[in-house]
């Protein structure tokens, strides 16, 4: 797979802001309606900090294998390198801050990976 510094031309989404950027660090507000994602992907060394806003978020990871449903004021952290993806897991929009943090180790990057189950 190739590594992106920037994956949003990926996945559509209802909005997208952008509030903090400098070099591996940014913060982003998003909104998905129901059915949108943030696809399988990974980071090299950023760490993912999502922040729900309101509605209902999933996050599903592997190595190991997590699914978690988050609601308003909850908090969730995908270390560098775990392969994750976000949806909303309601009928109503989520809207949430993601956290990308590069940990001064690097700059933000977006790998798409295959889905668990997916043939390499």
């Amino acid at each position: 797979m190739v590594k992106l510094a920037d994956g949003t031309h990926l996945y559509p989404v209802r909005n997208r802001q952008r509030y903090g950027e400098r070099p591996g660090f940014k913060i982003t507000e998003l909104i998905l309606e129901h059915g949108q994602e943030v696809p399988w992907h990974r980071h090299t060394t950023v760490i993912d900090t999502f922040y729900v806003i309101e509605g209902t978020l999933r996050v599903a990871a592997t190595e190991p294998s997590q699914d978690v449903v988050l609601g308003p004021a909850q908090v969730f952290q995908v270390r560098a390198g775990r392969p994750h993806r976000v949806t909303s897991a309601g009928a109503a929009p989520v809207r949430f801050l993601v956290i990308g943090d590069a940990q001064g180790a690097g700059l933000y990057d977006f790998e798409p990976v295959a889905a668990p189950g997916d043939a390499p």
